[in-house]
């Protein structure tokens, strides 16, 4: 029952940090109606970006996280007006290559100006709390925090914003958000810097719960990408709870199966709903 316990609270720190991701990845479809497949490497670009302002100027990582987000929503904005604003009109599957590109270079310019090595914001050992049997470190509680926060930052955007709304109109249709008078240009924009700043602060989290690595955002895609599509691609509120049982699940398949199978868990979640339910728990865009 302990074991189960702590599954379950680690299961809601992954989750968390997909969720985040999976949040980004599901409103670049809802709006553009493309898969993001550099959604990941952008997560590794704003992880990396905080590490800069960590060892440049010694902030800590709160602070250092600030300019990051600027430098990571800059990022998405940039890469949409070079490549993908020129390739909206054609096939999607043009769309979706290019994006397969685009998180080969930026993995490669991380790669160049940070090495290949593992890296972490902090080195020392932080003591960890015992809570009724459960092992609580300070790192995931901030990982925790700092999604809770971002989630609620989402649901306001979403829910009181009127540029949230637009976008949630986009999502639902985007002939007739068109027709309506949703400002679809500036609806654009403003969905590359949120999910700019949600790839950031999801690969930031990662970061604090591991360690960075190139190939972190990338080898978080996968479960990312299984959370947008359970929850229902283009649905945020669907995303978050897509996220929350990925997580889950992949933790709790440690009970089974090594924990080098994990990903696995993942994959084979995302092939069951495709084939099952491919519009996802709250029906989202159908696929």
């Amino acid at each position: 029952m302990q074991e189960f316990l702590q599954l379950t609270y680690n299961g809601i720190i992954l989750g968390s940090i997909l969720a985040l991701g999976a949040i980004g990845v599901t409103m670049i479809f809802g709006v553009l109606r493309f898969a993001h497949f550099a959604h990941g490497d952008m997560m590794t670009v704003g992880a990396y970006s905080t590490l800069a302002f960590v060892q440049g100027f010694g902030w800590p990582v709160w602070l250092a996280a600030l300019p990051a987000l600027v430098t990571t929503a800059a990022v998405a904005v940039v890469l949409d007006q070079m490549f993908y604003r020129r390739l909206r009109r054609v096939a999607p599957v043009i769309l979706l290559i290019s994006s397969f590109a685009t998180a080969l270079m930026l993995r490669a310019v991380v790669q160049i100006i940070w090495g290949p090595d593992n890296q972490v914001y902090a080195t020392g050992i932080s003591i960890p709390y015992r809570v009724l049997g459960l092992v609580i470190t300070p790192d995931s509680l901030k990982v925790l925090g700092g999604a809770v926060l971002m989630v609620i930052i989402v649901h306001l955007f979403l829910s009181r914003t009127r540029m949230g709304k637009s976008m949630r109109a986009m999502s639902d249709n985007v002939d007739l958000a068109r027709i309506s008078g949703v400002p679809v240009n500036r609806v654009i924009f403003w969905t590359w810097v949120f999910a700019g700043v949600l790839a950031a602060v999801a690969g930031i989290l990662l970061g604090v719960n591991t360690r960075l690595i190139p190939t972190m955002g990338w080898n978080a895609l996968l479960p990312i990408f299984a959370a947008a599509i359970l929850g229902g691609v283009g649905k945020p509120y669907g995303a978050i709870l897509g996220g929350l049982i990925i997580g889950l699940a992949m933790n709790y398949s440690v009970l089974f199966i090594p924990s080098a199978y994990k990903l696995a868990v993942a994959f084979v979640i995302m092939i069951a709903v495709l084939i099952l339910r491919p519009q996802g728990i709250l029906r989202g865009i159908r696929l």
